[in-house]
């Protein structure tokens, strides 16, 4: 198939359109304005609907309305309008409402900087809103993932009645790649059964709502939701293993973060470092099975990330403290080099050795 030359925000907005997104509902941002730039210009010659909203929070509740009728429809955003949309996120979650929110993550807190971060992982994987609730998180390495897991988000949104996130950094945003686009699909002719249309008098009236007065009802609800996140964690967790076969080091990494990692880790076999690593496709549900069985094998972990350590922890609940998890990590908007990575990984393989 024919490869194309595109940025990485770009490889998502024509993805979802090729996926039959026509609803796209969004605020400029930097580093992902060029998604909702594509969008303006496409979207008009399809048939579709561009709406730049007035702020985050109105976005993401005319997501909650078209996706109500059953329609797919995406918002997209960075780190700081991510956290204003996280009201409406619930009540999606809490309504069963299908959806793909893109974050292309920026430094934080506050305002912070436009250069990239992984530091939303607690805010995406923790449930980004109140109550109990998760999203499925997508964390794309590449132009062609930034395409491939966006349609994928569709799909999962729709299979389980939930909102879909994909996590991306700005880096991946930013940077140009050969993509090869998904086959085209035309949005779905009818709407599913549980959406919110006229009914022509042949059915009781579909109703979207997040608001239970009853604590019984609202409980029974939230014990079924978690119920299909089960199914979820049994049935859709991805991940890419890279060199695990004899690996005495596992390198946890996702973005931009585990390219840089891929190249240390061949640098450390050429010194006879046995390392490998397990890259995190799905965020949530995280990779744990995969990560226990690397426990039984490895002498150490090593999380590099764009983050004060959050994925580290993860790292650690799903090892149960097995093995040692050390760290090599940067924020702010930088990204650590090869051979920071490569020293952290010296430093995990002699350590971690010492351990045993």
């Amino acid at each position: 198939m024919e490869k194309v030359l595109m940025k990485g925000n770009e490889a998502i907005a024509e993805a979802a359109i090729r996926a039959g997104c026509r609803h796209y509902f969004g605020y400029p941002i930097t580093p992902q304005t060029e998604v909702a730039a594509y969008m303006a210009k496409r979207m008009p010659k399809i048939d579709g609907v561009f709406l730049q909203a007035e702020s985050e929070i109105a976005a993401i509740n005319m997501v909650y309305g078209v996706s109500a009728t059953g329609k797919r429809v995406m918002t997209s955003s960075s780190s700081p309008g991510i956290a204003l949309k996280t009201e409406g996120i619930s009540y999606l979650a809490g309504a069963d409402l299908p959806a793909l929110i893109v974050n292309v993550q920026r430094g934080g807190p506050g305002l912070g900087g436009i250069q990239p971060s992984q530091a939303d992982y607690f805010l995406a994987t923790r449930g980004p809103g109140h109550g109990d609730f998760h999203v499925l998180v997508l964390a794309p390495s590449s132009v062609q993932e930034m395409a491939d897991l966006t349609v994928r988000g569709f799909e999962l949104a729709e299979k389980y009645r939930m909102p879909a996130m994909l996590l991306a950094d700005g880096t991946m945003g930013q940077m140009m790649e050969p993509v090869v686009l998904p086959e085209e699909q035309k949005p779905a002719a009818k709407a599913p059964g549980w959406a919110v249309t006229g009914t022509e008098c042949k059915r009781p009236h579909n109703i979207a709502n997040s608001l239970y007065l009853s604590p019984a009802e609202l409980e029974r609800l939230n014990v079924e939701r978690f119920e299909r996140y089960a199914e979820v964690e049994k049935n859709e967790v991805m991940w890419e293993e890279f060199m695990m076969d004899d690996a005495e080091v596992c390198v946890v990494s996702c973005g931009i973060t585990a390219r840089v990692s891929r190249n240390a880790i061949i640098e450390a076999r050429a010194m006879g470092i046995k390392a490998g690593m397990i890259r995190p496709i799905t965020l949530w549900p995280f990779p744990k099975k995969p990560l226990l069985a690397a426990a039984d094998k490895v002498n150490a972990f090593l999380t590099v990330e764009l983050s004060m350590g959050q994925m580290h922890e993860d790292v650690e609940l799903a090892i149960r403290c097995k093995k040692p998890v050390y760290m090599c990590n940067r924020v702010g908007g930088m990204i650590p080099s090869p051979d920071e990575v490569l020293n952290s990984i010296k430093k995990a393989a002699e350590e971690g050795g010492k351990a045993q």
